[in-house]
């Protein structure tokens, strides 16, 4: 029987785990952490006959060695266990490289980029649905990838072995059998452990630093998202970008590109792209739908809406499926997310905004003044245009997380003295109803720029948090 070792204890890992067990491999899971929560996996997934070992490293023992290493996302991917691994020849891949093998018969849309995917996959996956595709989101939105295969009817041509253990199914899963596409959000972590990841349609909607601190460089964070747009059969390009249109055809001649600011300014062939012209959207300059039919705020929504059209018209789907499927787009939890509306004042969740240059973009896209909450676990980056945005939308600024005190003196530093460190969320949205009223406020914005993990799981928790807050503090 061949063994396989899975690391990283959350929806990923747990999701490729099952699925090799359903194929008859010997699988055990590792975690580095141990808790409570996660021993109670460890005795779930051992009723299923996988092993799981908990405050446990990796280490690569000569007399047993695993055919097959999974790495989660969150796992560096070039971590010393890892590159031993590959230097011996074990095959080392990722979450979403196991779920393309056993999927790749499928066609993908795949979407990446440093902000905007998570909206963009979602706007794809409406559309398709809307279309009669049963087309799964998956990745770093909605299901795992290996969620998604392991409830398809389709199996891998990698597998040696005959599936067993069918009855293993993903929890209270609401997936069926053998997706029409398969719509993935792919992160530059997870695109660096797959190497045949090959979507049908690649989208790319923004570039700029962020993951620094795991991949050194904006040069090797560019070329390991540029792996998978070359890996695609088409391309879609958010051509507004900087970066990207810098890059320009010169590195991307058969790419589609998209403009909000019209055909004129397209990129390559100007009957290849999106844009918006007197407040419709086009694609190959045919009119598709009004602007008007998103209901999202903002510039950059707009760019997303042309990536998603884009998308679609490239897959054959029919613009009245694409107009239909705009019009009813509720929106992205925790991006740009509404919450309530308190004595005239709206209370608006941005939490999916954990770097700098994805808070400029909430900030701007907001009425004005706004009382900010801002904080977290920092991330590496420039801060120019969000501080730049601060200083001209914001009448307050509340600081929470690891990130307040360096956050406050920044802010000090360019003359801005309306901050204050309130420390926890808890704090933070009260005193926020307090200071809009007092600069008569419009909107109260969680939009933090940071990380989540000093003080929350995930930038979910997070936004989870602030629903929670303002519904006590405010509807009393």
């Amino acid at each position: 029987m061949l063994n396989a070792h899975i690391i990283g204890l959350g929806k990923s890992g747990i999701a490729a785990a099952r699925l090799l067990k359903r194929e008859g491999w010997q699988v055990i899971l590792s975690d580095g952490k141990t808790s409570e929560s996660l021993r109670q996996q460890q005795q779930e997934l051992s009723r299923e006959g996988i092993t799981v070992q908990l405050g446990y490293s990796l280490e690569l023992n000569a007399s047993d060695l695993p055919q097959l290493i999974v790495v989660s996302p969150g796992v560096p991917w070039d971590i010393p266990v890892l590159i031993e691994a590959r230097n011996k020849g074990i095959d080392t891949i990722g979450e979403m490289e196991l779920a393309w093998r056993h999927l790749h018969s499928i066609p993908w849309v795949g979407i990446t980029g440093t902000n905007g995917k998570t909206t963009t996959t979602a706007l794809i996956a409406a559309i398709f649905q809307a279309a009669g595709f049963y087309a799964p989101a998956c990745g770093n939105i909605g299901y795992a990838a290996c969620e998604v295969a392991l409830e398809s009817n389709v199996k891998s041509e990698n597998s040696e072995l005959s599936p067993q253990n069918t009855s293993i199914q993903t929890p209270n899963s609401k997936l069926q059998n053998s997706p029409d596409w398969v719509i993935a959000e792919i992160s530059s972590y997870q695109i660096e452990s797959s190497r045949d990841l090959a979507p049908h349609i690649g989208v790319w909607t923004t570039f700029t630093p962020d993951h620094l601190s795991r991949h050194k460089t904006l040069e090797n964070y560019y070329n390991i998202k540029a792996s998978l747009l070359q890996r695609s059969h088409l391309q879609v390009f958010n051509g507004d970008d900087p970066y990207l249109r810098q890059m320009g055809i010169e590195h991307w001649p058969n790419a589609y590109w998209t403009s909000v600011t019209g055909k004129d300014d397209l990129l390559g062939d100007r009957s290849k792209g999106a844009y918006i012209q007197e407040d419709w959207v086009f694609f190959q300059d045919e009119p598709i739908l009004q602007v008007a039919a998103l209901r999202m705020v903002g510039a950059h929504n707009q760019q997303n809406l042309l990536m998603a059209v884009a998308a679609a018209r490239l897959a054959g789907i029919e613009k009245n499926a694409i107009a239909q499927a705009i019009a009813d787009f509720p929106g992205v939890p925790h991006r740009l997310e509404h919450i309530i509306t308190w004595q005239g004042i709206d209370f608006i969740n941005d939490s999916k905004a954990t770097n700098y240059d994805a808070a400029q973009v909430g900030l701007a896209a907001v009425a004005s003044p706004t009382i900010l909450i801002a904080g977290g676990e920092a991330k590496a980056g420039d801060d120019t245009n969000w501080i730049e945005t601060i200083q001209a939308k914001a009448a307050a600024v509340l600081l929470i997380g690891d990130a307040a005190t360096a956050f406050a003196e920044r802010l000090k530093q360019v003359g801005y003295e309306c901050y204050e460190i309130v420390e926890t969320m808890a704090q933070a949205v009260p005193r926020a109803a307090e200071l809009a009223q007092q600069y008569d406020a419009p909107v109260v914005l969680l939009s933090p720029a940071c990380a989540s993990f000093d003080q929350y799981q995930s930038f979910e928790e997070r936004g989870e948090d602030f629903r929670q807050l303002c519904h006590k503090h405010l509807q009393k």
